[in-house]
Protein backbone atom coordinates (compact mmCIF):
# COMPACT_ATOMS: atom_id res chain seq x y z
CA UNK A 1 0.00 0.00 0.00
CA UNK A 2 1.13 3.03 -1.05
CA UNK A 3 1.53 6.09 1.33
CA UNK A 4 2.50 9.93 1.22
CA UNK A 5 4.06 11.75 4.15
CA UNK A 6 6.24 14.34 5.36
CA UNK A 7 9.96 14.02 6.10
CA UNK A 8 12.49 16.93 7.47
CA UNK A 9 15.83 16.12 7.29
CA UNK A 10 19.09 18.04 7.53
CA UNK A 11 21.85 17.57 5.33
CA UNK A 12 25.19 19.02 4.66
CA UNK A 13 26.62 19.01 1.22
CA UNK A 14 30.42 20.18 0.32
CA UNK A 15 29.71 22.69 -2.35
CA UNK A 16 32.67 22.23 -5.55
CA UNK A 17 34.47 25.37 -3.97
CA UNK A 18 34.82 23.38 -0.79
CA UNK A 19 36.21 20.48 -2.44
CA UNK A 20 38.24 21.93 -4.56
CA UNK A 21 40.07 23.50 -1.77
CA UNK A 22 40.40 20.85 0.27
CA UNK A 23 42.22 19.52 -2.81
CA UNK A 24 44.42 22.39 -2.68
CA UNK A 25 45.24 21.76 0.84
CA UNK A 26 46.50 18.10 0.82
CA UNK A 27 49.10 19.53 -2.05
CA UNK A 28 52.73 19.74 -1.53
CA UNK A 29 54.50 22.69 -2.46
CA UNK A 30 55.68 21.12 -5.82
CA UNK A 31 52.33 19.63 -6.63
CA UNK A 32 50.59 22.98 -5.70
CA UNK A 33 52.82 25.19 -8.16
CA UNK A 34 51.82 22.45 -10.93
CA UNK A 35 48.30 23.24 -10.38
CA UNK A 36 48.59 27.08 -10.11
CA UNK A 37 50.49 26.48 -13.47
CA UNK A 38 47.22 24.67 -14.88
CA UNK A 39 44.48 26.84 -13.40
CA UNK A 40 46.42 30.21 -14.57
CA UNK A 41 46.97 28.30 -18.37
CA UNK A 42 42.89 27.73 -18.34
CA UNK A 43 41.49 31.13 -16.94
CA UNK A 44 43.43 33.76 -18.94
CA UNK A 45 41.96 36.28 -16.30
CA UNK A 46 44.23 34.92 -13.88
CA UNK A 47 48.10 36.37 -13.54
CA UNK A 48 50.80 36.61 -10.67
CA UNK A 49 52.59 39.59 -9.92
CA UNK A 50 55.50 39.17 -11.62
CA UNK A 51 53.30 39.38 -15.07
CA UNK A 52 50.73 42.43 -13.81
CA UNK A 53 53.99 45.42 -13.34
CA UNK A 54 54.64 44.55 -17.15
CA UNK A 55 50.77 45.16 -18.34
CA UNK A 56 51.10 47.86 -16.40
CA UNK A 57 53.86 49.66 -18.35
CA UNK A 58 52.78 48.65 -21.82
CA UNK A 59 49.06 48.35 -21.64
CA UNK A 60 48.04 51.50 -24.39
CA UNK A 61 45.05 51.23 -22.08
CA UNK A 62 46.22 52.24 -18.82
CA UNK A 63 43.47 53.44 -16.32
CA UNK A 64 44.11 55.33 -13.20
CA UNK A 65 41.28 53.70 -11.52
CA UNK A 66 42.22 50.37 -12.46
CA UNK A 67 43.02 47.93 -9.60
CA UNK A 68 43.33 44.29 -9.98
CA UNK A 69 41.87 43.23 -6.97
CA UNK A 70 37.63 43.13 -6.63
CA UNK A 71 35.12 43.31 -3.82
CA UNK A 72 32.53 40.69 -3.01
CA UNK A 73 29.30 42.20 -4.56
CA UNK A 74 26.39 42.81 -3.37
CA UNK A 75 23.97 41.41 -6.53
CA UNK A 76 22.95 44.82 -7.03
CA UNK A 77 21.58 44.70 -10.48
CA UNK A 78 22.42 46.96 -13.85
CA UNK A 79 19.73 47.55 -16.40
CA UNK A 80 22.05 47.84 -18.91
CA UNK A 81 24.20 44.65 -18.35
CA UNK A 82 21.61 42.01 -18.36
CA UNK A 83 22.10 40.82 -14.15
CA UNK A 84 25.60 41.58 -14.77
CA UNK A 85 26.78 44.05 -11.91
CA UNK A 86 29.66 46.12 -13.86
CA UNK A 87 31.17 47.52 -10.06
CA UNK A 88 31.32 44.67 -8.80
CA UNK A 89 34.34 43.91 -10.52
CA UNK A 90 35.70 47.40 -10.46
CA UNK A 91 37.40 49.16 -7.56
CA UNK A 92 38.93 52.46 -6.68
CA UNK A 93 41.41 51.36 -4.00
CA UNK A 94 44.77 52.68 -4.20
CA UNK A 95 46.51 49.82 -3.00
CA UNK A 96 45.55 46.31 -4.59
CA UNK A 97 45.54 43.79 -1.44
CA UNK A 98 47.88 41.39 -3.12
CA UNK A 99 50.60 44.09 -3.15
CA UNK A 100 50.50 43.98 0.56
CA UNK A 101 51.32 40.24 0.75
CA UNK A 102 54.71 38.83 1.33
CA UNK A 103 56.80 35.84 0.17
CA UNK A 104 59.88 34.70 1.12
CA UNK A 105 61.75 35.59 -1.38
CA UNK A 106 64.31 38.62 -2.01
CA UNK A 107 64.66 40.33 -5.52
CA UNK A 108 67.97 39.82 -5.91
CA UNK A 109 67.48 36.38 -5.32
CA UNK A 110 69.82 33.93 -7.87
CA UNK A 111 67.20 31.57 -9.82
CA UNK A 112 69.06 28.53 -10.28
CA UNK A 113 67.74 26.01 -12.91
CA UNK A 114 68.61 22.50 -13.01
CA UNK A 115 70.42 21.10 -16.52
CA UNK A 116 68.58 18.56 -18.02
CA UNK A 117 70.24 15.28 -19.21
CA UNK A 118 70.11 12.70 -21.32
CA UNK A 119 71.64 9.40 -19.24
CA UNK A 120 72.72 6.41 -21.26
CA UNK A 121 70.07 3.73 -19.50
CA UNK A 122 71.43 0.70 -17.75
CA UNK A 123 70.74 -1.98 -20.42
CA UNK A 124 71.82 0.32 -23.07
CA UNK A 125 74.63 0.64 -21.25
CA UNK A 126 75.27 -3.50 -21.19
CA UNK A 127 74.34 -3.50 -24.68
CA UNK A 128 77.57 -1.25 -25.85
CA UNK A 129 79.87 -3.20 -23.73
CA UNK A 130 78.71 -6.22 -25.67
CA UNK A 131 79.76 -4.45 -28.55
CA UNK A 132 83.72 -5.51 -27.18
CA UNK A 133 83.39 -9.10 -27.66
CA UNK A 134 83.70 -10.69 -30.95
CA UNK A 135 80.47 -12.51 -31.89
CA UNK A 136 78.37 -13.71 -34.73
CA UNK A 137 74.82 -12.53 -35.65
CA UNK A 138 73.19 -15.53 -34.03
CA UNK A 139 75.31 -15.07 -30.82
CA UNK A 140 74.40 -11.53 -30.51
CA UNK A 141 70.93 -11.49 -30.77
CA UNK A 142 71.09 -14.10 -28.43
CA UNK A 143 72.90 -12.32 -25.78
CA UNK A 144 70.82 -8.89 -26.37
CA UNK A 145 67.98 -10.88 -25.45
CA UNK A 146 69.63 -12.15 -22.18
CA UNK A 147 70.18 -8.35 -21.69
CA UNK A 148 67.12 -7.55 -21.96
CA UNK A 149 65.96 -10.58 -19.46
CA UNK A 150 67.76 -8.46 -17.11
CA UNK A 151 65.52 -6.46 -14.63
CA UNK A 152 66.39 -2.91 -12.66
CA UNK A 153 68.35 -4.84 -9.86
CA UNK A 154 70.71 -6.57 -12.47
CA UNK A 155 69.11 -10.50 -12.05
CA UNK A 156 68.02 -12.74 -14.62
CA UNK A 157 64.99 -14.54 -12.83
CA UNK A 158 64.18 -17.07 -15.73
CA UNK A 159 65.53 -20.84 -16.08
CA UNK A 160 67.29 -20.80 -19.64
CA UNK A 161 64.55 -23.59 -20.78
CA UNK A 162 62.24 -20.56 -20.46
CA UNK A 163 64.71 -18.18 -22.14
CA UNK A 164 65.17 -20.95 -25.21
CA UNK A 165 61.09 -21.39 -25.59
CA UNK A 166 60.86 -17.13 -25.25
CA UNK A 167 62.94 -16.68 -28.13
CA UNK A 168 61.61 -19.62 -30.06
CA UNK A 169 58.12 -18.26 -30.00
CA UNK A 170 58.72 -14.13 -30.25
CA UNK A 171 61.93 -14.05 -31.72
CA UNK A 172 62.49 -16.37 -34.30
CA UNK A 173 65.75 -17.84 -33.02
CA UNK A 174 65.81 -21.17 -32.32
CA UNK A 175 68.81 -22.38 -30.32
CA UNK A 176 69.78 -24.80 -27.20
CA UNK A 177 70.36 -24.46 -23.44
CA UNK A 178 74.09 -24.96 -24.25
CA UNK A 179 74.48 -22.11 -26.34
CA UNK A 180 72.43 -19.97 -24.39
CA UNK A 181 74.83 -20.90 -20.96
CA UNK A 182 77.54 -20.16 -23.15
CA UNK A 183 76.40 -16.32 -24.07
CA UNK A 184 75.02 -15.78 -20.52
CA UNK A 185 78.67 -16.72 -19.39
CA UNK A 186 80.44 -13.51 -21.26
CA UNK A 187 76.84 -11.40 -19.98
CA UNK A 188 78.70 -12.38 -16.62
CA UNK A 189 82.09 -10.46 -17.53
CA UNK A 190 80.21 -7.47 -18.26
CA UNK A 191 80.02 -4.52 -15.09
CA UNK A 192 79.07 -4.05 -13.02
CA UNK A 193 79.87 -7.36 -11.50
CA UNK A 194 77.35 -10.00 -10.68
CA UNK A 195 75.25 -8.59 -13.30
CA UNK A 196 73.09 -11.54 -15.14
CA UNK A 197 73.09 -13.81 -12.00
CA UNK A 198 70.22 -16.31 -11.87
CA UNK A 199 69.98 -15.89 -7.84
CA UNK A 200 72.57 -14.33 -5.01
CA UNK A 201 74.48 -17.02 -4.27
CA UNK A 202 75.65 -17.04 -8.17
CA UNK A 203 75.65 -13.25 -7.79
CA UNK A 204 78.09 -13.04 -4.99
CA UNK A 205 80.04 -15.74 -6.41
CA UNK A 206 80.63 -14.05 -9.53
CA UNK A 207 81.82 -10.87 -7.42
CA UNK A 208 84.35 -12.45 -5.29
CA UNK A 209 85.82 -14.24 -8.71
CA UNK A 210 86.10 -11.40 -10.03
CA UNK A 211 88.39 -10.02 -7.06
CA UNK A 212 91.87 -10.70 -6.97
CA UNK A 213 92.98 -13.90 -5.30
CA UNK A 214 93.74 -14.06 -1.35
CA UNK A 215 93.92 -16.29 1.30
CA UNK A 216 90.25 -15.05 2.38
CA UNK A 217 88.60 -14.32 -0.89
CA UNK A 218 89.01 -18.15 -1.69
CA UNK A 219 87.47 -18.91 1.84
CA UNK A 220 84.79 -16.87 0.78
CA UNK A 221 83.95 -18.19 -2.08
CA UNK A 222 84.39 -21.69 -0.64
CA UNK A 223 81.29 -20.57 2.02
CA UNK A 224 79.38 -19.20 -0.56
CA UNK A 225 79.69 -21.72 -3.01
CA UNK A 226 79.49 -24.75 -0.65
CA UNK A 227 78.22 -23.50 3.09
CA UNK A 228 75.32 -20.50 1.43
CA UNK A 229 72.85 -21.82 4.35
CA UNK A 230 74.98 -21.74 7.09
CA UNK A 231 76.60 -18.47 6.26
CA UNK A 232 73.40 -16.74 5.81
CA UNK A 233 71.33 -17.97 8.63
CA UNK A 234 74.70 -17.05 10.48
CA UNK A 235 76.15 -20.03 12.02
CA UNK A 236 79.52 -19.07 12.57
CA UNK A 237 80.26 -22.13 15.38
CA UNK A 238 79.20 -24.36 12.23
CA UNK A 239 81.99 -22.11 9.49
CA UNK A 240 84.70 -22.31 12.29
CA UNK A 241 84.17 -26.28 12.98
CA UNK A 242 83.64 -26.93 8.97
CA UNK A 243 86.93 -25.00 8.22
CA UNK A 244 89.14 -24.88 11.04
CA UNK A 245 89.96 -21.31 11.27
CA UNK A 246 89.95 -19.15 13.74
CA UNK A 247 87.55 -15.91 14.49
CA UNK A 248 89.70 -13.63 12.97
CA UNK A 249 90.12 -15.28 9.68
CA UNK A 250 86.23 -16.43 9.63
CA UNK A 251 85.69 -12.31 10.28
CA UNK A 252 88.02 -11.20 7.62
CA UNK A 253 86.41 -13.71 5.02
CA UNK A 254 82.75 -12.64 6.41
CA UNK A 255 84.32 -9.16 5.69
CA UNK A 256 84.72 -9.85 1.99
CA UNK A 257 81.74 -10.95 1.50
CA UNK A 258 79.94 -8.10 3.28
CA UNK A 259 81.52 -5.51 0.94
CA UNK A 260 79.84 -6.99 -2.11
CA UNK A 261 76.45 -5.51 -3.74
CA UNK A 262 73.96 -8.00 -3.56
CA UNK A 263 71.50 -5.50 -5.96
CA UNK A 264 74.11 -4.68 -9.09
CA UNK A 265 71.67 -3.10 -11.33
CA UNK A 266 71.24 -1.09 -8.51
CA UNK A 267 74.50 0.48 -8.42
CA UNK A 268 74.39 1.99 -12.30
CA UNK A 269 75.19 5.63 -11.90
CA UNK A 270 73.55 5.98 -15.46
CA UNK A 271 69.76 4.27 -14.33
CA UNK A 272 67.15 6.19 -14.91
CA UNK A 273 65.44 6.47 -11.45
CA UNK A 274 63.53 8.72 -10.67
CA UNK A 275 65.10 11.10 -8.10
CA UNK A 276 62.59 12.43 -5.44
CA UNK A 277 63.61 16.23 -4.29
CA UNK A 278 62.35 17.20 -1.30
CA UNK A 279 60.36 20.86 -0.77
CA UNK A 280 60.23 21.64 2.77
CA UNK A 281 56.59 23.14 2.84
CA UNK A 282 57.35 25.03 6.43
CA UNK A 283 60.59 26.27 7.83
CA UNK A 284 61.12 26.27 11.70
CA UNK A 285 64.19 28.23 13.07
CA UNK A 286 65.40 28.96 17.06
CA UNK A 287 65.89 32.62 17.66
CA UNK A 288 66.74 34.08 20.46
CA UNK A 289 65.79 30.55 22.10
CA UNK A 290 62.03 30.94 20.64
CA UNK A 291 60.81 29.06 17.73
CA UNK A 292 60.18 30.89 14.31
CA UNK A 293 57.69 29.61 12.02
CA UNK A 294 57.54 30.35 8.05
CA UNK A 295 55.87 29.37 5.51
CA UNK A 296 57.39 28.63 2.05
CA UNK A 297 57.55 31.59 -0.29
CA UNK A 298 56.60 29.30 -3.14
CA UNK A 299 53.14 28.49 -1.41
CA UNK A 300 52.21 32.18 -1.07
CA UNK A 301 52.17 33.45 -4.74
CA UNK A 302 50.99 36.75 -5.97
CA UNK A 303 48.21 36.77 -7.52
CA UNK A 304 45.27 39.12 -9.37
CA UNK A 305 42.61 39.61 -11.81
CA UNK A 306 43.87 40.73 -15.14
CA UNK A 307 44.15 44.04 -16.02
CA UNK A 308 43.11 43.57 -19.43
CA UNK A 309 39.59 41.88 -18.07
CA UNK A 310 39.10 44.54 -16.13
CA UNK A 311 39.63 47.25 -18.96
CA UNK A 312 36.85 45.17 -20.92
CA UNK A 313 34.35 45.56 -18.04
CA UNK A 314 34.73 48.97 -17.93
CA UNK A 315 34.43 49.27 -21.91
CA UNK A 316 31.31 47.48 -21.73
CA UNK A 317 29.85 49.67 -19.36
CA UNK A 318 30.40 53.02 -20.65
CA UNK A 319 28.78 51.38 -24.21
CA UNK A 320 25.69 52.79 -25.10
CA UNK A 321 24.97 50.57 -27.53
CA UNK A 322 25.13 46.58 -26.24
CA UNK A 323 24.76 43.95 -28.94
CA UNK A 324 23.63 40.48 -27.86
CA UNK A 325 27.62 39.13 -28.82
CA UNK A 326 28.92 42.10 -25.89
CA UNK A 327 26.62 40.32 -23.61
CA UNK A 328 27.74 36.55 -24.59
CA UNK A 329 31.24 38.03 -23.96
CA UNK A 330 30.82 39.58 -20.49
CA UNK A 331 28.98 36.98 -19.65
CA UNK A 332 32.40 35.20 -20.30
CA UNK A 333 33.95 37.92 -18.61
CA UNK A 334 32.17 37.43 -15.45
CA UNK A 335 32.72 33.47 -15.21
CA UNK A 336 36.32 34.02 -15.57
CA UNK A 337 36.61 36.95 -13.22
CA UNK A 338 34.60 34.64 -10.70
CA UNK A 339 36.61 31.91 -10.60
CA UNK A 340 39.88 33.96 -10.95
CA UNK A 341 38.44 35.44 -7.34
CA UNK A 342 37.54 32.23 -5.89
CA UNK A 343 41.07 30.36 -6.62
CA UNK A 344 42.73 33.80 -4.84
CA UNK A 345 40.28 33.52 -2.00
CA UNK A 346 40.89 29.49 -2.28
CA UNK A 347 44.92 30.12 -1.91
CA UNK A 348 45.01 32.73 0.71
CA UNK A 349 42.78 29.77 3.00
CA UNK A 350 45.16 27.69 1.88
CA UNK A 351 47.72 29.45 3.40
CA UNK A 352 46.17 30.76 6.80
CA UNK A 353 45.32 26.63 6.86
CA UNK A 354 48.56 25.14 6.52
CA UNK A 355 50.10 27.78 9.09
CA UNK A 356 47.94 27.75 11.60
CA UNK A 357 47.90 23.71 11.46
CA UNK A 358 51.98 23.66 11.64
CA UNK A 359 51.92 26.44 14.30
CA UNK A 360 49.98 24.16 16.38
CA UNK A 361 52.18 20.86 15.71
CA UNK A 362 55.34 23.34 16.53
CA UNK A 363 53.68 24.48 19.95
CA UNK A 364 52.87 21.22 20.72
CA UNK A 365 55.78 19.22 20.34
CA UNK A 366 57.75 22.45 21.41
CA UNK A 367 60.46 20.16 23.36
CA UNK A 368 61.70 18.95 20.64
CA UNK A 369 62.17 21.34 18.54
CA UNK A 370 63.90 23.00 20.87
CA UNK A 371 66.55 20.33 21.52
CA UNK A 372 66.11 17.96 18.67
CA UNK A 373 66.08 14.70 20.90
CA UNK A 374 63.12 12.60 19.24
CA UNK A 375 62.75 10.94 22.75
CA UNK A 376 60.93 14.39 23.79
CA UNK A 377 58.22 13.93 21.32
CA UNK A 378 54.85 13.86 22.87
CA UNK A 379 51.98 11.50 22.11
CA UNK A 380 49.98 13.31 19.25
CA UNK A 381 46.88 12.31 17.33
CA UNK A 382 45.19 14.19 14.65
CA UNK A 383 42.40 14.79 17.04
CA UNK A 384 44.78 16.79 19.66
CA UNK A 385 45.43 19.42 16.94
CA UNK A 386 42.01 19.64 15.11
CA UNK A 387 40.90 20.47 18.85
CA UNK A 388 43.55 23.22 18.94
CA UNK A 389 42.92 24.79 15.41
CA UNK A 390 38.91 24.11 15.42
CA UNK A 391 39.41 22.08 12.06
CA UNK A 392 37.90 18.52 10.74
CA UNK A 393 40.36 15.99 11.09
CA UNK A 394 40.39 15.53 7.71
CA UNK A 395 42.13 18.61 6.97
CA UNK A 396 44.49 17.74 9.32
CA UNK A 397 45.17 14.73 7.45
CA UNK A 398 45.45 16.27 4.44
CA UNK A 399 47.89 18.72 5.88
CA UNK A 400 49.85 16.29 7.58
CA UNK A 401 50.49 13.36 5.19
CA UNK A 402 52.58 14.93 2.29
CA UNK A 403 54.18 17.71 3.79
CA UNK A 404 57.45 18.66 5.26
CA UNK A 405 59.23 20.97 7.27
CA UNK A 406 62.57 22.43 7.57
CA UNK A 407 64.12 22.44 11.19
CA UNK A 408 67.41 22.47 12.57
CA UNK A 409 67.79 18.91 12.93
CA UNK A 410 66.80 18.26 9.39
CA UNK A 411 64.00 17.83 7.26
CA UNK A 412 61.30 15.95 8.28
CA UNK A 413 57.95 14.54 7.34
CA UNK A 414 55.26 16.02 9.93
CA UNK A 415 52.98 13.25 10.14
CA UNK A 416 56.46 11.18 11.75
CA UNK A 417 55.52 13.44 14.45
CA UNK A 418 52.22 12.13 15.04
CA UNK A 419 52.38 9.03 17.36
CA UNK A 420 50.02 7.08 20.01
CA UNK A 421 50.63 6.90 23.84
CA UNK A 422 51.30 4.19 26.15
CA UNK A 423 51.51 4.17 29.61
CA UNK A 424 55.24 3.98 31.69
CA UNK A 425 55.30 2.49 35.22
CA UNK A 426 54.49 6.09 36.67
CA UNK A 427 51.27 6.22 35.09
CA UNK A 428 52.26 9.11 32.40
CA UNK A 429 51.09 9.05 28.78
CA UNK A 430 54.72 8.59 26.57
CA UNK A 431 54.51 8.58 22.98
CA UNK A 432 55.18 5.30 21.09
CA UNK A 433 57.78 7.53 19.02
CA UNK A 434 59.82 7.75 22.48
CA UNK A 435 59.74 3.88 22.96
CA UNK A 436 61.16 3.20 19.66
CA UNK A 437 63.90 5.47 19.58
CA UNK A 438 64.81 4.01 23.27
CA UNK A 439 64.35 0.65 21.82
CA UNK A 440 67.12 1.11 18.54
CA UNK A 441 69.20 3.11 21.03
CA UNK A 442 69.47 -0.48 23.17
CA UNK A 443 69.81 -2.67 20.02
CA UNK A 444 72.75 -0.02 18.85
CA UNK A 445 74.72 -0.54 21.51
CA UNK A 446 74.12 -4.42 22.47
CA UNK A 447 76.73 -7.04 21.85
CA UNK A 448 76.63 -8.04 18.57
CA UNK A 449 78.59 -11.48 19.00
CA UNK A 450 75.36 -11.93 21.88
CA UNK A 451 72.54 -10.23 20.27
CA UNK A 452 69.34 -9.26 22.74
CA UNK A 453 66.49 -11.48 21.51
CA UNK A 454 62.99 -10.02 22.10
CA UNK A 455 61.91 -11.20 25.83
CA UNK A 456 65.33 -9.61 27.13
CA UNK A 457 64.67 -6.29 24.80
CA UNK A 458 60.91 -6.11 27.12
CA UNK A 459 63.21 -6.80 30.28
CA UNK A 460 65.29 -4.13 29.46
CA UNK A 461 62.38 -1.97 28.76
CA UNK A 462 60.34 -2.68 31.99
CA UNK A 463 64.16 -1.60 33.87
CA UNK A 464 63.45 1.67 32.19
CA UNK A 465 60.03 2.17 33.55
CA UNK A 466 58.30 0.60 29.92
CA UNK A 467 56.48 -1.98 30.44
CA UNK A 468 56.17 -3.47 26.75
CA UNK A 469 55.21 -6.93 25.90
CA UNK A 470 57.42 -9.00 24.10
CA UNK A 471 55.05 -9.59 20.71
CA UNK A 472 54.90 -5.32 20.86
CA UNK A 473 58.67 -5.41 21.03
CA UNK A 474 58.48 -7.47 18.21
CA UNK A 475 56.31 -4.87 16.19
CA UNK A 476 58.42 -2.33 17.09
CA UNK A 477 61.57 -4.22 15.65
CA UNK A 478 59.51 -4.99 12.71
CA UNK A 479 58.02 -1.31 12.24
CA UNK A 480 61.92 -0.27 13.02
CA UNK A 481 63.30 -2.55 9.66
CA UNK A 482 65.30 -4.12 12.63
CA UNK A 483 66.24 -7.97 11.94
CA UNK A 484 65.78 -10.24 14.83
CA UNK A 485 68.54 -11.51 17.43
CA UNK A 486 70.19 -14.24 15.25
CA UNK A 487 70.10 -12.26 12.33
CA UNK A 488 72.11 -9.64 13.77
CA UNK A 489 75.04 -11.62 15.09
CA UNK A 490 78.49 -10.94 14.33
CA UNK A 491 81.52 -12.86 14.76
Amino acid sequence: MLKQFLNLKLTQKLSPQQIQLMKLIQLPTQAFEQRLLEEMNENPALETGAEEDENYDNDEFDNDDTNDEFDDYDDNENEDTSDVNIDEYLSDDDTPDYKTQANNYSDDDEVRESPLVSPISFHQDLINQLNTFILDDKERDIAEFLVGSIDDMGYIRRSVQDIVDDMAFTQGIYTDEKTVETMLHIIHELEPSGVGARDLQECLLLQLKHKTPTEYVDLAIDIIENQFDAFTKKHYDKLLQKYNVSNEQLKTAIHEIERLNPKPGGSFTGNNKITENVVPDFSIRIVDEELVLTLNGRNAPSLHVSKDYQVMMETYKSSRDKSNAQKDAVQFIKQKLDSAKWFIDAIKQRQETLYVTMNSIMQYQQDYFLEGDETKLKPMILKDIADLVGLDISTISRVANSKYVETPYGTKLIKEFFSESMKNDQGEDVSTLEIKKILQNIIEEEDKQKPLPDDQLAEILLEKGYPIARRTIAKYREQLDIPVARMRKKI
